[in-house]
């Protein structure tokens, strides 16, 4: 029973000491502790064991005991102490949670008190300031009512002084005060329901017609229609009309304006009408000079009459501006037949003139709208459309383009076209004019360039620009520009035409058309002849003089291809914005370019034709009788002295464009390189030697177009990369060749491999070629043709699936390699 008892004493008190992790979590953090017993898993029997881990340690269990109790019993004093402490806390807690709540009352009540006592301050305060609201409205209204009041009497007051000072003509009082009315009135606007400020508003209407009607009448007693003066002259009256005139209708403002310029240029409508001889465009200047003097007349006279701001003397020059376009238009329509360009060009001088003059006097603003010419960009003393237009010279091309941005741009002119406009019908004159005048320099250009000749040899003339070309652009800058004072409309575009047609002209006539004519018989040299040539002697088609003359054309089409391209965006700077896509000269570019490779292609065909003769000899010479190897062959010698005496003509003539001097010899190149190939195969049969001296004559004539670009030259520069690489990739080629030839073709199979490895050819014909050189039999060339079938690599399938075959090639340091041993070779069989 004890035993039972027990057990369940336990049981109930671990269910009463048993607590969540997060209670036994907080513990541990408040209460922290190393010691077993206060741990959550606290396990007695492992605590005992670890007490008493042996048998021995049995021994001193009395002592473990007493530790035990005592330490129990100082629990048992803390808890009591804790127990006895709390035993008066919840009383406290009550105890102090009453007073809060009597505080809290104590609080709402003092508060309620508040609140009554702002109500009743809030009202107090509403009825004090209903008083204030009622003074302050009463003192609004009173005050609106004083003030319309006396706008009122200032209205009508104003408006009896109106009638009566309108009645005496006292003009001066009336601006003033006709427009304080005017003012006092627009304050009486929401009151016109009301009749008398109605009928107030209407006698004021009726006194501004009444002085606009009467203003109109002393104007026109004053300047009578007949065109004569009043005798007194301008008077004080009317220049307060006009302060008057300001403040009426905008519309008694215009007419006085109009009236009055129809009067002062009544009389220029008398004196240049059409049947008067002094209204012809040779007399144009009487006309400018009579409104200079008329407006000269007015300042006198009438500069203080009108106010400033209406501009009167500017609308004086506007009207007969438009007078002028209008009757001189009339007039040449009507005497159409009579203009002549120089007349045309004397009278469009004359205006232009006159209208700049206009702008430097005046602003424009009486103008609807005033377009401003477009004002010329300086440029560059290169060309004549790179010059700078005021005239400059002697200025460095780099000193022009740092100073070109800087300039300041002219101010636009707001007269420009407010006369001249007239001519423009009439520009097909000036145009029919330039085309004839540029049909006749042409001629002119022909003339000379035969009479002359063409440039000589050794002279400084010899590979420049043709002297003609910068005449050509000169004349046509000059046109493009006076053409610009004229018009930027379709008088532009048809210049622009013209100046594409003697483009071409130029190029065909005096360029391609001077162009030395190459002839097709080859020169036929045999091997005797070549064998005895001397170092020196003509072979060459081209004569110095043919060779500098083509140069000359080559660098006269490169500069006309620059300056047509700088003329065309000179023509879309001048033109109207809207006929800028009809400006094309891309066609004339294409033919100078055109010009360009005909020149070029004549230079490359004349030294190959040279040279035909040399590899004639070549594939003429019997190889396989050759003994032992020597020095470089006749034929190389002879082509050698071909290249040494054209090259360094053409380039010193092409010392401006070198561009196309590497394009010379780059297409020079890419023409011998396979004629020579091509001879090469026709050298058959060949021996051994005669493979090894056509090996070094071979290196000779690579070493010598390598250089080829700077030879003769005293300054040595290195030859563009592009044009290396050809001459290597063709040379090497050909060195190939004559190795795959000098290789035995016993065993078959090693000659064939020898020859896919070295040229990376996979035709058949090319090998043949080969076998032929060799001297092979047919029999033994159908069985090595076969062969060289067999062992062809399988070619890897390209992109596009078909047959695409790749060899490596040696690399141009491995043959250089190659042929310094070679030479070696040579050397120890010549000793």
């Amino acid at each position: 029973m004890m035993e039972d008892e027990e057990l369940e004493f336990v049981e109930d008190l671990e269910a009463i000491l048993h607590l969540t992790p997060e209670v036994q979590l907080a513990i541990e953090q408040v209460f922290p502790s190393q010691d077993p017993l206060d741990r959550a898993d606290f396990n007695a029997v492992e605590y005992i064991n670890t007490l008493f881990p042996t048998e021995q340690s049995l021994a001193n269990i009395d002592d473990v005991v007493n530790n035990i109790r005592l330490k129990i019993r100082r629990l048992d004093d803390n808890i009591r102490t804790v127990v006895r402490g709390q035993t008066n806390v919840g009383q406290d807690g009550r105890q102090a949670l009453e007073e809060a709540q009597k505080a809290i009352q104590q609080l709402f009540g003092k508060i309620k008190d508040i609140k009554d006592k702002a109500e009743k301050s809030e009202q107090m305060v509403k009825e004090i300031t209903r008083d204030i609201k009622q003074l302050d409205h009463a003192k609004r209204h009173l005050t609106t009512s004083i003030t319309t009041l006396n706008h009122l009497h200032m209205l009508a007051g104003g408006v009896d002084s109106l009638e009566a000072m309108t009645r005496k003509r006292q003009y001066g009082e009336v601006a003033n005060l006709l427009q304080g009315v005017v003012n006092v009135l627009e304050h009486f606007q929401k009151y016109m329901g009301i009749p008398q400020i109605r009928q107030l508003s209407e006698r004021v209407k009726a006194a501004q017609s009444e002085l606009g009607t009467q203003i109109l009448a002393d104007f026109e007693e004053a300047f009578p229609a007949q065109g004569s003066k009043k005798s007194g002259g301008p008077s004080m009256v009317l220049r307060d009309a006009c302060l008057v005139a300001n403040v009426l209708d905008p519309r008694i403002k215009q007419e006085i304006i109009k009236k009055f310029i129809r009067q002062h240029l009544s009389e220029y409508l008398v004196l240049f009408q059409e049947n008067q001889d002094v209204a012809w465009l040779d007399k144009i200047d009487r006309r400018y000079a009579w409104i200079k003097r008329q407006l000269v007349d007015y300042e006198e006279k009438y500069g203080r009459m009108f106010p400033e701001e209406w501009c009167m003397t500017e609308r004086i020059a506007v009207e007969f501006c438009h007078i002028t376009r209008t009757e001189l238009a009339k007039l040449m329509r009507t005497r159409a037949r009579e203009i002549e360009v120089k007349l045309l060009l004397f009278a469009i001088q004359r205006t232009t003139n006159f209208e700049g003059l206009l702008a430097k006097r005046f602003s424009g603003c009486t103008l609807n709208d005033g377009p401003g010419k477009k004002t010329e960009t300086p440029l560059e003393p290169t060309n004549p459309f790179l010059e700078d237009e005021s005239g400059e010279e002697n200025v460095s091309e780099k000193d022009e383009d740092l100073d070109r941005p800087k300039k300041p741009k002219a101010p636009d002119n707001p007269f420009h076209g407010i006369v001249s406009k007239c001519f423009e019908p009439h520009l097909y004159v000036y145009i029919e004019s330039q085309d004839k005048n540029l049909g006749e320099l042409i001629d002119r250009f022909v003339s000379d360039f035969r009479t002359q000749g063409p440039p000589k040899s050794g002279t400084d003339e010899a590979g420049a620009v043709l002297p003609s070309c910068a005449d050509l652009f000169v004349y046509y800058k000059k046109c493009m520009v006076q053409c610009s004072q004229l018009s930027t409309g379709e008088p532009m575009i048809a210049l622009t035409t013209i100046f594409q047609k003697y483009l071409r002209e130029y190029a065909w006539k005096i360029l391609s058309g001077n162009l030395p004519k190459n002839s097709t018989n080859s020169g036929g040299l045999t091997i005797s002849s070549l064998l005895k040539e001397k170092e020196g002697s003509e072979v060459a088609k081209f004569t110095t003089e043919e060779l500098c003359l083509i140069c000359s054309i080559l660098s006269t089409a490169e500069y006309c291809l620059a300056t047509t391209q700088q003329l065309e965006e000179k023509l879309k700077e001048k033109v109207d914005k809207s006929l800028m896509e009809r400006i094309n000269l891309t066609g004339e570019m294409d033919t100078f370019s055109t010009v360009i490779s005909n020149s070029i292609q004549l230079l490359v065909q004349d030294l190959d034709a040279a040279c035909d003769p040399a590899l004639t000899a070549m594939s003429k010479m019997p190889w396989q009788s050759v003994e032992h190897v020597g020095d470089q062959s006749p034929y190389v010698t002879s082509v050698i002295m071909h290249i040494k005496q054209n090259v360094p003509i053409i380039r010193d003539n092409l010392a401006s464009t070198r561009k196309y001097f590497t394009q010379f010899c780059i297409k020079f190149t890419n023409s011998f390189i396979p004629k020579f190939i091509n001879h090469l195969f026709r050298c058959k049969p060949i021996s051994m030697v005669g493979a090894e001296q056509l090996l070094l004559d071979t290196h000779s004539l690579k070493t010598v177009l390598l250089d080829l670009p700077s030879i003769g030259s005293q300054v040595v520069r290195k030859a563009p990369a592009s044009y290396t690489k050809i001459v290597v990739k063709g040379m090497t080629r050909a060195e190939m060749i004559l190795k795959v030839v000098m290789a035995p073709h016993e065993p078959s199979v090693v000659f064939v491999d020898n020859y896919i490895k070295l040229l990376a050819d996979s035709n058949p014909e090319t090998f043949q070629k080969i076998l032929d050189m060799k001297g092979l039999k047919r029999s033994e060339q159908s069985s090595m043709l076969d062969l060289f079938r067999q062992r062809l690599p399988t070619p890897p399938s390209g992109p596009d699936g078909g047959p695409s075959l790749s060899f490596s090639t040696p690399t141009p340091e491995q043959e250089s390699s190659r042929i310094r041993k070679l030479e070696k070779l040579i050397k120890k069989r010549i000793q």
